[in-house]
């Protein structure tokens, strides 16, 4: 655990709203901000003009929002371009998305998710077919209604769950588990059976199949997921998917071991 006298706080402040900013996924204000984190305008203020100094955020001249700035993203591609885990993977996950012809997302959990469990793309191979929701390279999305999502925290250390157990799941259609305890159950199965589904839990007519790469102990390193319209993953191929996501995942857990 952090000391928590230790901690800078200016640091830790515009820390988090770097994170808020990625959390939401949108430009803020700056009394958006202030009321989300809790903190007074004029410190925000002047934390967004310090960030935005280095290059951390940008104003939009537009609106006078803020959002993530690029010196965020030069310093991703670097993150990126010396992820291990990542450059492992991705032939692995091109081989999936040419086989079966559909979006394979590579992800890791996001160890920084404010109100409940996330994951965070960190690759992905496109599909030749076109999906209405294609979430970008680095986004962060909830894990509740994602197979590679539950993937991810059905071995995931307990700790990482405890942290949320009991707060809110937003619902995004009618198959969404909003329920910690149908929720827990799920990932019960998913160690059982070795994989996940996401069953039109987050977009209607999408269905999702994912299995987790796991370290030597056992728990989740990264998760491979296979997405597409549920009419070709769950009718036509859901079982030759599920297979060879097992296998391919299962290969990739033993050369890291």
């Amino acid at each position: 655990m952090v000391n928590e006298k230790e901690l800078i706080n200016s640091v830790d402040r515009a820390l988090d709203i770097l994170l808020l900013l990625q959390d939401k996924g949108k430009e803020m204000g700056i009394t958006e901000i202030s009321n989300s984190l809790g903190v007074y305008k004029s410190t925000i203020y002047r934390t967004l003009v310090t960030l935005e100094n280095k290059g951390f955020v940008q104003q939009n001249p537009d609106n006078g929002k803020y959002w993530l700035g690029l010196r965020l993203y030069s310093l991703g591609m670097l993150i990126k371009d010396k992820l291990t885990i990542k450059n492992l993977v991705y032939p692995y996950a091109k081989a999936l998305a040419e086989k079966f012809k559909e979006v394979v997302h590579i992800s890791i959990l996001d160890e920084n998710a404010q109100d409940y469990p996330k994951h965070i793309i960190i690759d992905k191979c496109e599909s030749q077919q076109v999906l209405s929701l294609t979430p970008p390279i680095g986004s962060s999305a909830c894990c509740h209604t994602s197979a590679v999502g539950k993937a991810l925290l059905a071995y995931s250390k307990s700790s990482y769950l405890e942290k949320y157990i009991g707060n809110e799941l937003p619902k995004f259609t009618e198959k969404t588990i909003t329920s910690w305890e149908r929720l827990l159950e799920e990932l019960q199965k998913i160690r059982r059976e070795g994989y996940a589904v996401d069953d039109e839990e987050l977009e209607l007519g999408l269905t999702c199949v994912a299995a987790p790469i796991l370290g030597k102990d056992g728990e989740a390193i990264a998760a491979l997921s296979i997405s597409g319209p549920t009419a070709r993953v769950k009718a036509e191929k859901f079982s030759e998917i599920v297979q060879a996501i097992k296998d391919i995942t299962m290969q990739i857990s033993n050369i890291i071991d």
